[in-house]
Formats: structure tokens, sequence, C-alpha cells
């Protein structure tokens, strides 16, 4: 039964709804500045409820935390979206009234922190006295500037007023599948300004009285072409939201209001010094630095896009993360690239919300997760960069490929430490790029003019740990909880038949411990004369790197055939492909006469596709660990067995000699493998010069800046921005003191 909080008749927008008698602007300067006085949250320094009864501490949090979970758990249900119900893209919070986190539900950890800046935002834009806050009121956010990761996550917020004070919000978020873009989809490709994004709502007013308003319904029916998901939608982040308001209330007129304003505050500060203890216990303090790298294709948009915009960038990602021994972690993004005309612009919100899906798979691999976490962090962002453009304009609407290409050095970092440390099992190289992302539009099989995203790439292979392979297809660097979901759901919705779902050969870095395999899926256009698809993946640059030597997963590659003979092939029961496998012997170039598409331009705008037409789509596996040739001989062969290693990276890089015998299964020849690893070896003495002869060769490229166009452009971006990347860049080159950036025309 819904709990009626106590004289919410009687509240008007002209009334305080902070604590005693302040205003939320004024409770959230005054919490602020007691952090800043004391290095405590709120200015808590005895923790009294743990402390004096800390079981009574437990049921609390178990209470709250069992509503969120709940409220999550039943709203999955009402949603009609294939990303919701299948793949769990939705998470629910309990907000303070200033907007710290409190608690938070299973699902995607990213948006601990995005909604908190949302409602940070309300609170010292006074909504308090305009719009109003009220019982039963509706807010909805999906803007990036204000507090979010780009506005395909549509965040909803519910305040929880209890006896004339607001004691908490109740917010939750959902990934949507389309936002109204001039291109549709979630994630238009090709666009250049925030103009292009689709419909994004700035933390506005949406409903009263626990009812949406009615403009604000019929502007959902035409602001999107997938306005019965979009409802359905906020129907599911409604739900949650005051499922979780009335278990609150109910908790608080158990416990006492009092006790739960306490609580409240001693959980964020409890959470706080919880974080710093397990970062001096599994880390060892000091600088950790790693690089990261992602391309944008759009060079080949000449004539489809602004002549500024249609050029190849290469976006840099360099991390360095630096462990105090106090415990304080921090994570500096100086020398990254700058923004651009292009949707991987991201916001300092959006960098926290791949700061967060990190730090709950590595160090708050528990329940306990707020913004006690947040306070104990640092972030420093280059300002004029991708990661804090200070720019209105600018498209966010795919922002992850900015920040995630730089956030996987944090796995690398922190694995480091852990190694350090001798917490091998915690230890994992990195996270791959979850692509290839499959997005389209068009008139779909149900005569409806529609847009999709499919989120199989929700289970990308996660990368090798110290003592074992990663695990095949099952996560993702902002999902952990993944899944791929049916082809049946996704078939509902897209129409593009799906030929076959596979594991795909050697889709994992190499190493001691190998990455865990992604996966490829052939896909007939059916039901439909023409679609409009969009690829999204990493094909020119390695979206991070192994660790202790591993190999990289590999980048990918655009595989479509057009004008294909499948109608026929179909008609006569004739063999078609149901993957691709290997591409230098491609099964859909041998079974499928047509016109191919095959190329690296993985970024670019969408193409038209016809009914028939196949179209290919890989899904990254994990980096690997460790050196190669100390991989055992039986794991290369299982892998061979499994068909998960094309048989030549067995020989030429693992160095294992194997052959198939009589029953179809592989076998190892224990000393010709033996002598091709020494063999290796050799080679590579032969190859390996000093690292001082090396920096010598390279040295007159980096002066004269003797690379491509993306590159050199980043460099330069890079040197502009980042001052202690720029001092660390020419001593470690040893570059003249006067040495300036070459004049080259570009």
């Amino acid at each position: 039964m819904s709990v009626r909080p106590m004289q919410a008749d009687s509240l008007t927008s002209e009334q305080s709804l902070g604590w005693n008698g302040r205003s939320l602007a004024e409770m959230l300067a005054y919490s602020e500045q007691l952090f800043r006085e004391t290095g405590h949250y709120q200015g808590v320094e005895e923790l009294s409820i743990r402390q004096s009864d800390p079981i009574y501490y437990e049921k609390i949090w178990s209470r709250l935390r069992g509503g969120i979970v709940g409220a999550r758990e039943t709203a999955m249900n009402i949603s009609g979206s294939p990303i919701v119900r299948e793949l769990g893209e939705l998470c629910f919070g309990l907000y303070s009234p200033e907007g710290d986190s409190v608690c938070v539900s299973t699902g995607i950890m990213a948006h601990i922190h995005t909604m908190s800046d949302a409602i940070k935002h309300m609170v010292r834009s006074e909504y308090e006295t305009n719009p109003g806050i009220s019982h039963g009121d509706i807010f909805v956010n999906n803007d990036p500037q204000l507090g979010d990761v780009h506005n395909a996550d549509v965040q909803e917020f519910v305040p929880v007023i209890y006896q004339g004070e607001l004691i908490a919000w109740a917010a939750g978020v959902t990934h949507e599948l389309d936002v109204g873009a001039p291109q549709p989809t979630a994630h238009p490709i090709g666009i250049t300004s925030r103009f292009e994004d689709g419909w994004i709502l700035s933390c506005e007013k949406v409903g009263e009285k626990d009812r949406l308003n009615r403009d604000y319904e019929y502007r959902a029916q035409t602001a999107t072409r997938m306005p019965f998901y979009w409802i359905l939608d906020e129907k599911c982040r409604i739900s949650g939201c005051q499922i979780i308001r009335d278990s609150v209330l109910r908790l608080v007129q158990e416990i006492g209001v009092d006790t739960y304003k306490r609580f409240i505050r001693e959980v964020i500060e409890d959470t706080r010094r919880s974080f710093l203890k397990t970062v001096k216990t599994m880390l060892v303090p000091g600088k950790y630095s790693f690089a990261g790298f992602m391309n944008v294709t759009h060079g080949a948009d000449k004539g489809r896009m602004p002549e500024h915009a249609a050029i190849d960038t290469a976006i840099h990602g360099p991390l360095e993360v630096t462990i105090e021994k106090d415990g304080t972690l921090e994570l500096d993004l100086d020398g990254a690239s700058k923004w651009g005309y292009h949707c991987f612009n991201a916001t300092p919100t959006a960098v926290q919300a791949g700061l967060w899906v990190g730090l709950t798979q590595t160090l708050l691999p528990n329940d306990k997760v707020n913004d006690g976490a947040y306070l104990a962090t640092n972030t420093k962002l280059p300002v004029g960069s991708w990661a804090d453009p200070r720019n209105p304009l600018c498209s966010n609407n795919v922002s992850w490929i900015s920040f995630l290409c730089a956030l996987t050095g944090l796995f690398r970092a922190l694995s480091t430490g852990f190694t350090a440390r001798g917490f091998l099992e915690e230890v994992v190289a990195g996270y791959p790029w979850t692509g290839n992302a499959t997005q389209g539009s068009g008139i779909n099989h149900h005569g409806q003019n529609a847009a999709w995203t499919n989120f199989e790439m929700s289970c990308a292979g996660v990368s090798a740990g110290y003592v074992q392979d990663g695990a095949n297809c099952c996560a993702a660097i902002w999902n952990p909880e993944g899944d791929m979901g049916d082809v049946e759901a996704w078939e509902l919705l897209e129409p593009m038949l799906y030929l076959g779902r596979r594991m795909r050969p050697s889709s994992a870095g190499m190493g001691k411990q190998r990455g865990g395999s992604g996966f490829e899926a052939v896909r007939l256009l059916y039901g439909t004369e023409e679609q409009e698809l969009y690829s999204i993946g990493n094909s020119n640059v390695f979206f991070g790197g192994g660790l202790f030597g591993g190999y990289p997963a590999p980048s990918l590659h655009r595989h479509n055939i057009r004008n294909t003979d499948m109608a026929e092939r179909i008609a006569a029961k004739t063999p078609y492909p149901v993957s691709d496998r290997d591409p230098e012997n491609s099964e859909m170039t041998k079974l499928v006469v047509g016109d191919e598409m095959r190329d690296r331009n993985s970024m670019s705008k969408p193409i038209g596709l016809e009914e028939y037409d196949l179209y290919h789509s890989v899904l990254s596996g994990g980096h690997g660990l460790g050196d190669v040739l100390d991989r055992r001989v039986d794991d290369v062969v299982k892998d061979l067995d499994d068909d998960l290693l094309l048989p030549r990276f067995a020989y030429s890089a693992y160095g294992v000699v194997a052959e198939r015998n009589d029953d179809g299964k592989w076998v190892a020849d224990a000393e010709a493998t033996e002598a091709r690893r020494a063999e290796i070896r050799k080679e590579r003495l032969a190859r390996a010069v000093p690292v001082s002869e090396w920096i010598e060769q390279q040295k007159s490229r980096v002066t004269t800046m003797d690379f491509i166009t993306p590159i050199r452009k980043m460099y330069r971006e890079s040197l502009e921005l980042g001052d202690a990347w720029t001092a660390s860049f020419k001593s470690f080159w040893e570059l003249a003191e006067g040495w300036e950036f070459p004049e080259v025309s570009e």
C-alpha cells in the first residue's frame, strides 16, 4: 500500500523543503562547506548508529537496498524494450536531499553519480521555488551537460517528502531505442553538434500528482520514432521510483525520521572510509600511466558531412592514475586531445560514469556503493578536451567512445597495483571496446517507420586475468551483468534475420592467459525493402592493450554484401553462410554472390541495404595477459578443438605445432613445439634493439611530426592542452628546449 507523506497536501512551492528551515540549495552549500572544512561527509566524524548497534545499522541498509533492488526487478518487467527487458539496461537509486547517492540497485553502475549531478543541478537552480517541488512530481533528464552520459540514457526523478521536508530523491534510468535525432536510432553517427543529438530534456518537470502531463505525452508521440517504447520506459522508471519512495516512507515511519536522516549521512561517510581502506590494502601508492586511442573515420564521408567535420580523427585518451598513501585515488587525463565536430565528446559527468563502472568491478564489488567513494576520488580533466569541452554546442551522443578508450587504462593501472600486492585473482587486462554496435532505421517488417539499436554488444569478451583466461562474450565495461538477448527478441524489433550467431575464432587477444572470445552474427535484411544501417567499432587502432606482454584484442572491420543471390539460395535450399569465421578465408565471400563492402571504415554515416543483403557484426574479444610463449600447450590445443583459435596463429604466435588426428582432434607435437618456440625467441632477440637506440631511430619522426594527418593533429591538440603531458613528452624524446610543433600543411 502506498504511504502518503504527512502534510503533503498543504505543501506549497513557496515553502522551504530543506531541513530545519533551510532551502535545498542552502543544504547543498553547507554540505560542501563541511566536507571542505572537516574532510568528512556532512562533517560526520562518529558513526554513532554503526558503532552502537552494527546489526541495526545493517538492517536499515538491507531494507533500503532491498527496496531499491526490488523496484528495479519489478520495473524491468513493465518496459517493452528488449534493451531493458533482455539486457537489464536500467538502474535505480536513492539520493539525499542535496543529490548525493545513498544506495543503488544492481544494473548499469555508470549512473551512480550521473543522476547525482542532475539532482544537484536542480537544487542549485532552485527548482524548489521554480518550477516547484511537491509530492507526486516527476522530473526527467537526458541532458549530458547537466548530468548524464548521453541523451539515449533517460533519467527519472521523484521527490520523497515527509512532514513537509524533502528527505530523499528516488531516481531511475533506462536506455532508449531511439532519441528522435535527425538520423534515426539511439546513437546517430556523423553528426557535428548538439542540435543533431535528438530530443533533449534538461531536467524538466513532466508530471504532477504521480501522472505524466498530457502535453509531455503528446510531445513523446511526435519527438521519437518509437513512442510506444518511450512511454513504456517512462512507466518503467516512474513505477520503480514510486516503489522506492513508498518503501523509504514505510521505513521512516518505523525507525523515525531522525534516525533515517542520521543513517543516510553515516552510510555515505562509512563508504568513503571503507573505500580509502580498500585502496590502501590492495594497491601500492604511486603513479600508473597508460595510453588509449580511438579512431573516428569520417574522412570517408566527404560530401555527406560539412567539410570541417568530414575528417579522420584519432581520439587520444592518456590516463595517469595516482594512488596516494591515504588511499585517495586520482585520475588525470592531462594530454587528452581536443573536442571535435563529431558525436564522441564527453563531459565531466560522463567521465565519472566511466570511473564508476570501473570501480564497481574492482574496488567496490559489494552492495555498499554510493557517493562515499566519489568523495575519495579526484579527477583532473583538461578544459577544451573531449573530456571537458566547455562548449555547449558539442555533440555528446556517443561519448562512451572517448572516455572508455581512456578508462580501459584504469583497469590496467589497478591490475598492476593488485599484482604488486599479490591480489592476483583481481587482475584483469583492461577492457575491449564493445563493438560492433549495430543500429538501423527505416520502414520495418511491421510497416512502421522505426529505428533500432541492437544491444547484444553488451556481451564482448572479458580480458584475461592473471591466473585464468578471460570469460567468453558475457560482459561489457559499461554493464558487467551484460546479456546478449535472445535472437527472437531482436527479430521482433529489427527487420534483420539471424542466419547465425557464433563464437568468432581468434577474436581474443593472445597471451599466457588469453582474453575471452567475442562472437559474430551474420544477418539478412528481410521483410522490408530497405534499411539504413550504422556500424560503430574501432577499426584502425587497438582499443587499449594487453597486460604484461599480452596481445590486445584484434581491431574490427566492416563487411556487408549487397545485391546478393540469397533469395535464390533460400528458394533452392542451397547453403548460405551462418558465420564469417576467418576474414582471410571468408565464408560469406565463398558462399554468396554479390557486391562486397569490406573496409575499416567502422564509424561512417549510415549506409543503405536492401532486402536479402547481408550485414556482418563482430563483437570484440578481450585482451591477453602475459607472454604468448608461456601459454600451456594443452590450452592452445583446447582452443583449437573449441574453434576459438585459427590454426595459423597456433603456429605463428603461440609456437605450437599441431595436427588433426583421425578423430578430428588436434594433437600437439611436443618436440616440434619446443623447437618452434626456441626459434621464435631467437627471432625476437634478432629483432630487438635497446630502448635508447629505438628512441634515437624514431626521434627524427617525432621532431618533424612525420605522421599521417590524424595522428599529427592528435599530437598537436595534446601538446596544446596538456602542460604536464607536454613536459613528459618532451622529456621522453629529449627534445630541444626551444622545440615547437612544426608547421606542416594538413
